[in-house]
């Protein structure tokens, strides 16, 4: 294996494509970053376009590379962390998409999963998946492709089309379209992968008449997959390491023992709790492939909030309250508390632990004495009332009581609300020195495959914590603002029905 000074980490998220690379230390050298478009071809309806996805990756990897004055052949491999169950499918003969992208957010097949729900195959779905029959996961989305766009059915019979979550797209377009695979935390966030046996489930393909061909073949999340493309980064450089940018993300909070949890604030929210080797059943949460390092496979159990940073960019962008996502956390603490107000930011549904797609968003317990700084305040608070609906069903499901609650990405860089997280679950919230978790998870495992990091422990060396907010409010009042909080979601719930 080449030896070399630093990783490359992609981050392929729902707004923007980030590059950084990482030395030895696990610290930033450099990064960069593209935004790129988001489709709203109707409500409740999100796309992306792929090429913008792979052009927006690409030139952030070239952006890096320049910024820090590396050569190429000084990076020892790369890996990929991305948005999870966004869905695109491209002919393999063409290499070009058949449809745009299928956001992870976007709810278009919300009835199919109401009528999968009515013949009673979600309860077997979820036993070999881990996961609620919701619009979130791919599956319904590649089924929607197949049965939407003339043509595409002949071509997937006839073995030409390739599946992939976003992983499977930017390793097939970076290798030359030499491979096409996908790893065991991205495929368990399709609702076609047997979690147990990790595998594709056939019969669960066969229900949803999505032949094998098209899928990815399912790998650990440590190991070498291939080499891109000389002609796109200056050299053919490894790629190595390939994560959910949840399970990413947890494994660069260096969450490696069964109870330790930790929470990313990006366009949603998601908390997840190692489970180790154990697959832990749960009512309201999904049971998920955390990764699968050095031949043995960690599993996790996963809230997912579908709204968290996007309520502040919808403050920011639809209703003009406020000019930056900074400048919330000014305005917010120019109040005391949400005068009474709370937010709901149901705008796409409600996730874990609800998973209601007809909820819709509200503002409740308005009055005249309620202005601009207690509505933001109010979202601010929705994210962390979200992230205790999810801890009290993890803790529950686990039965374990978490002790801490590692914070990332985002919001985490506010202080306002960290201090909220840990009041209202009466639990310390820890901010980690590198904020971006989420790509270092993603270095940290193309760096074990390749020997860049001897290991875990090693890198459980390289963690520490930048900021510990611990919880002043007193229980009672915690328990009567979280009773309003729930009060308030129901006011949401089954309303676009």
């Amino acid at each position: 294996m080449r030896s070399g000074k630093y990783i490359l980490a992609l981050d392929q998220g729902t707004s923007s494509s980030k590059a950084f690379l990482f030395n030895r230390e696990g610290r930033v050298v450099a990064q960069a970053g593209r935004d790129f478009r988001q489709i709203y071809p109707r409500p409740g309806w999100v796309e992306h376009d792929p090429e913008e996805i792979w052009s927006s990756q690409l030139e952030a990897a070239r952006e890096v590379i320049d910024r820090s004055g590396a050569s190429p052949a000084e990076i020892t491999a790369i890996g990929i962390t991305n948005q999870r169950e966004t869905a695109i499918v491209w002919d393999a003969e063409t290499g070009k998409p058949l449809y745009n992208a299928i956001v992870w957010q976007c709810r278009r097949t919300a009835d199919r999963c109401q009528e999968l729900k009515g013949k009673g195959v979600d309860r077997w779905l979820k036993e070999r998946t881990g996961l609620v029959t919701d619009a979130y996961f791919s599956a319904t989305k590649i089924e929607w492709i197949l049965e939407n766009v003339t043509g595409s059915r002949a071509l997937a019979e006839s073995g030409r089309l390739r599946f992939g979550n976003v992983d499977s797209w930017l390793v097939y377009r970076l290798t030359g379209g030499r491979v096409h695979v996908t790893d065991y935390s991205n495929a368990s966030r399709t609702l076609l992968f047997d979690i147990r046996r990790l595998v594709w489930d056939e019969e669960i393909a066969a229900m949803f008449r999505i032949p094998l061909s098209m899928l990815p073949a399912a790998v650990p999340s440590s190991g070498i997959l291939g080499e891109t493309d000389p002609g796109l980064l200056g050299t053919g450089i490894t790629i190595a390491g390939i994560a959910g940018d949840q399970q990413a993300a947890l494994f660069g909070q260096t969450c490696f023992q069964a109870g330790q949890a930790k929470n990313t604030y990006g366009t949603g929210c998601f908390m997840l709790m190692n489970t180790g080797c154990e697959v832990v059943p749960s009512k309201d949460l999904l049971t998920t492939v955390a990764w699968g390092v050095d031949g043995a496979v960690t599993y996790a159990l996963e809230g997912s909030v579908f709204i968290a940073g996007a309520v502040i960019q919808w403050l920011r962008d639809e209703l003009g309250i406020i000019a930056s996502a900074q400048e919330s956390e000014r305005l917010a603490s120019s109040v005391p508390d949400s005068n009474g107000v709370y937010f709901v930011p149901a705008f796409v549904g409600l996730g874990a632990p609800y998973w209601d797609s007809y909820a819709r968003g509200a503002i409740v317990g308005l009055t005249r004495g309620a202005g601009r700084a207690h509505i933001v305040r109010a979202a601010l608070e929705a994210i962390a009332y979200q992230t205790r609906d999810v801890l009290e069903s993890m803790e529950r499901d686990s039965g374990i009581r978490l002790a801490a609650l590692g914070v990332d990405v985002g919001a985490a860089a506010n202080d306002l609300l960290c201090q909220f997280q840990a009041d209202i679950l009466g639990v310390s919230a820890e901010r980690p020195a590198v904020a971006e978790t989420t790509a270092l998870g993603a270095a940290y495992l193309a760096g074990i495959a390749t020997g860049f990091w001897s290991g875990t422990a090693e890198i459980s060396r390289n963690h520490s914590v930048q900021r510990r907010f611990e919880p002043r409010m007193r229980s009672a009042e915690r328990e009567r603002l979280y009773a309003g909080w729930r009060r308030a979601v129901e006011r949401t719930r089954g309303w676009a029905e």
